[in-house]
């Protein structure tokens, strides 16, 4: 499981746009063009170990406002071709990358600041494939939730999109991906996929609403409102 791990600047309430994803602190951000926030670094390893992660919060030169994790990602496989170990693995390192990204950053986001995770609506529908999935996505609301109350007062949140437009859909659709991309502009509410400029947007509105904890906040451009 490799993702990122992002610190980001005070969100800006007026800005009208947001990069694919947080960036670390700045007590001065530098917004470019469209309020955007210029990117100032970033930091990429494997998250299931448990060192480096500890180290990567350790390393921080001061306190953060933010923090969105966007490793990890759906598996889909049908239970007879289920390796029990792989499986179990899986599960369990998803798991322990929250908790322990809740672990350390629980004393490097300031008072009211932000921990974001990224999830999925995927795993909601029953289907051949989806057992590892479902159980995931079924676990992770009931676990920001309990984390939100016992880091209070920093905000837990996480954000669970249906299918966006972004070079992992790429790698898992093949030469499918054009195929969808028609099937949901012609299917979805919205008219149109969504994208990962819309995640950012939605992250964004979590870090600047203070009052938002403990929540899942599904973005999916109405996907889940279509028939099976």
């Amino acid at each position: 499981m490799r993702g990122y791990l992002r610190p980001a600047p005070r969100a800006d309430h007026r800005a009208g746009a947001a990069p694919p994803a947080p960036r670390p602190v700045d007590r001065h951000p530098r917004h470019g063009r469209g309020g955007r926030l210029d990117p100032l670094s970033t930091a990429a390893f494997d998250a299931t170990d448990t060192d480096r992660l500890q180290r990567f919060f350790q390393e921080l030169p001061g306190p953060v406002d933010h923090v969105m994790v966007t490793a990890g990602g759906p598996s889909y496989v049908p239970l007879a071709d289920l390796d029990l170990d792989a499986a179990g693995r899986e599960s369990a390192q998803r798991v322990a990358t929250t908790l322990g990204v809740a672990v350390h950053s629980r004393d490097k986001i300031r008072a009211g600041g932000t921990l974001l995770f990224m999830g999925g609506t995927g795993g909601r529908r029953p289907a051949a494939g989806k057992a590892v999935v479902s159980a995931l996505t079924a676990a992770l609301p009931a676990l920001i939730a309990n984390l939100a109350l016992e880091l209070a007062p920093i905000r837990v949140n996480l954000i669970a999109a249906g299918f966006v437009d972004t070079p992992l859909s790429a790698a898992l659709l093949g030469d499918q991906l054009e195929a969808r991309r028609e099937e949901l502009r012609a299917t979805l509410p919205i008219r149109r996929v969504v994208g990962p400029s819309d995640v950012a947007a939605l992250a964004v509105h979590l870090m600047c609403n203070d009052a938002l904890t403990g929540g899942t906040y599904d973005i999916d451009g109405g996907q889940q409102l279509l028939p099976h």
